[in-house]
């Protein structure tokens, strides 16, 4: 099957590729998932880029930490989408790669190490109209299709 691929590749621009990796956090039996609220409001699955030499599973690990606070046990893997966008923030032009993971279980450490975000939990069809990202949103509907 072919990946999703969202947003729009503008001709003439050169892209910055960003791998990165999200996990879907859910709580009450799937009923309600948590989003990450950037400081310029959008909302994104919890995640981030992978970096360095960092496996996708590693990645996801430290994210949940800075982002969440807790450790996570994977379940299972979504699926893989692209996204191309551009940051303001940055000032860049971005293909993103992104893989999406589903969380079996979670405990919570202690507080999020990064403290400029938001979280919000939510009813799954509420985030997806929340959620930025066409890949993320689309992440989410492969989910909801297997629970």
């Amino acid at each position: 099957m072919d990946k999703p691929i969202f947003g729009e590749k503008v001709k003439e621009k050169d892209y910055q590729a960003r791998y990165a990796a999200y996990i879907i956090v859910s709580r009450k039996a799937g009923q309600e998932m948590v989003l990450v609220q950037a400081p310029n409001g959008a909302y994104f699955l919890p995640g981030g880029e992978i970096e360095n030499n960092e496996t996708k599973e590693e990645a996801i690990a430290r994210e949940m930490i800075e982002e969440l606070g807790v450790s996570v046990e994977i379940d299972y893997y979504i699926g893989e989408a692209h996204e191309y966008f551009y940051s303001r923030h940055r000032d860049t032009y971005f293909f993103n790669p992104g893989y999406f993971y589903c969380a079996k279980s979670w405990t919570q450490l202690g507080e999020p190490t990064e403290t400029t975000n938001q979280l919000v939990w939510l009813k799954p069809t509420e985030a997806i109209e929340q959620l930025k990202r066409g890949s993320h949103k689309w992440a989410v509907k492969e989910w909801l299709k297997q629970n």
